[in-house]
Order: C-alpha cells, then sequence, then structure tokens
C-alpha cells in the first residue's frame, strides 16, 4: 500500500493506493494553520489514520507547498509561511518512523496525470496549475524533474513573455516582482483584468460565464486571459518542448481555453508546426494526492 498526503494551505488530504493505483481510503482534515508542530502531529495523526485497517506500515509521499531546500534541508518558497525554515524532511520521517518521499505540490500533480491520467505514459509533460495562484510541475519518463535548486517548473514567477506595452512592468506579486505570469494567469489575475477595464468585481468562473453570454468586457478579459497564455506556455514549449501539457486548478474548468490557446500559441514557437497536446487534468483536485504516493515506486523503499 502506498500513501500520499497533500498538505494544503487550509486542508490536509490523504489517500491509499494499492500497488496497482486502487483508491483504498481517503480522508481529509483541516490544516492547523499558523503552527508548524500542530500540521506536523496532523500529518502523521492522518497516515496512521489510513494504515488503521491494513495493519502495516505503508509508504509515504507529501505533496506540499514550496520544496525542501537542497542546500540547507528546510523548507522554502512555501505561500503556508509557516512552514518555511522548518526542517519537516527531518520531522516527518521521524514521527512516522520510516522514509518519506516530499515533491512541490505541482510536480505531484503533474506526475499524477502522467503516471495514470490524462498524459499517461507521455514521455515529457509539463503540468499547469491556475487557480489562486499559478504554478508547474515537469516529469519526464515517468519521474518528477526536480532540478539542481529544487525550482524546476515554477513558471508562474517567471516574467509575462513579450509584453505588450500595456502590460509593463505588470501588476506586482507576492515574490517581489512585477508582471509575474501569476499575476496575469491566476484567477485573482483574470479577475483584477476585469475590474481594471471597467467591469464590476466578479471571481474568474462568473467572468467566463458573461462572456459566454455575450457581454463584451468579460469576452475582452478572457481573450487577453487566453493570449497571454498562449504567449507562456509558447516559452515552455521552446524550452522544454512537452508531448502533452495538463491544465489542473480551479480555472481548468474553462472548456474555451483547449481549443483558443493553442490557436494562438503558434506565432510564439520556434517551430513549423506545433503537436504539443494542451489537455485538463484527469484527475481533478485529486492529482495532487495521487501524485504524492505515485512518489513511490512500487516495491520500493529508499
Amino acid at each position: 500500500m502506498r500513501i500520499g498526503i497533500d498538505l494544503g494551505g487550509t486542508k490536509i488530504e490523504g489517500l491509499a493506493l494499492s500497488d496497482d493505483g486502487r483508491e483504498l481510503r481517503r480522508q481529509r482534515i483541516q490544516t492547523p494553520r499558523g503552527s508548524y508542530d500542530e500540521t506536523l502531529r496532523a500529518m502523521a495523526s492522518l497516515v496512521r489514520a489510513l494504515e488503521a485497517d491494513d495493519g502495516s506500515a505503508a509508504t509515504v509521499g507529501v505533496a506540499m507547498p514550496g520544496t525542501i531546500s537542497p542546500a540547507t534541508g528546510l523548507v522554502k518558497n512555501a505561500n503556508s509561511t509557516w512552514l518555511n525554515g522548518q526542517p519537516l524532511a527531518d520531522d516527518l520521517p521521524r514521527l512516522l518512523e520510516r522514509p518519506v518521499r516530499f515533491a512541490n505540490d505541482a510536480n505531484c500533480f503533474a506526475l499524477s496525470e502522467a503516471t495514470d491520467g490524462a498524459a499517461a505514459h507521455a514521455q515529457v509533460v509539463f503540468g499547469v496549475i491556475v487557480g489562486t495562484g499559478t504554478g508547474g510541475g515537469i516529469v519526464v519518463n515517468g519521474r518528477v524533474v526536480a532540478g539542481a535548486n529544487a525550482i524546476a517548473g515554477e513558471w508562474g514567477h517567471n516574467a509575462l513573455p513579450l509584453p505588450r506595452k500595456d502590460e509593463r512592468p505588470g501588476p506586482a506579486c507576492y515574490c517581489g516582482r512585477h508582471g509575474c505570469i501569476e499575476t496575469y494567469l491566476s484567477g485573482p489575475g483574470l479577475e483584477r483584468d476585469y475590474r481594471e477595464s471597467g467591469g464590476t468585481p466578479l471571481t474568474a468562473l462568473e467572468i467566463v460565464d458573461r462572456a459566454r453570454s455575450g457581454d463584451g468586457l468579460a469576452r475582452a478579459s478572457l481573450d487577453r486571459y487566453v493570449d497571454r497564455m498562449a504567449r507562456g506556455l509558447a516559452s515552455i514549449i521552446n524550452v522544454l518542448d512537452p508531448d502533452v501539457i495538463v491544465v489542473g486548478g480551479g480555472l481548468s474548468n474553462i472548456d474555451y481555453l483547449y481549443e483558443a490557446v493553442p490557436q494562438r500559441w503558434a506565432p510564439y514557437i520556434f517551430s513549423d508546426r506545433v503537436t504539443t497536446r494542451l489537455v485538463r487534468a484527469l484527475h481533478g483536485d485529486s492529482s495532487g494526492v495521487r501524485g504524492a504516493a505515485w512518489l513511490w515506486e512500487t516495491g520500493t523503499r529508499a
């Protein structure tokens, strides 16, 4: 049996899978926001609860915000800020008395979809999460690519490619820079664009609904969103040249993206044709926790 834990800012989800990928048990608890020690204990308790019916210790993988720094062994880049600077990769294995594997949540998302999801068996997969933030993960030949600095796939904190005059310097980002892809392609980014063009405050999906019904302002905002996503993903294709790009997160439910973005990205890609497929995640919100479970190969224990 393998267990995946998805450590989110508001909830911690646990999933037990059989070695062939069948879901055995699932449980979700609230994240003890602001307390590292309580978060650590909650994760350990969740693992033990998922193991209770089986009676044996499972492999454990964790999908986490941010990542474990190769330089210090401590958590870095987590928007759940109470985790930053903490020795999670030492403390959780100690509590569980076994090795634990950790990966960024976007990498786990990509691994899930590359293993038995919308990009199953593809050689090179780029996973995109567009929701409250914008993230990315890379899987090559069924393995997560973390990178020398453990930041491979951090697509959202690159500058928006080929910015127009009215896109410079771009919105401020929490990372301290301006014009990051995340500030345009996250849900809050689409909402801000609509407001600044004269619209009333709406959620991203409400804007999409208005665009479908013919609202001119909403359609213009959605059109800008599509073009920005096309430019952003074209830069990924130019560097990584993936077989499949899989989209997850709340904005992945915009059906229009899967037709419109590939129609727009060709002029930005250095190729005579583009065969990369843009697809919606098969496992949806479950992909992160499933990918965490798949961090362990069948029958391995480091």
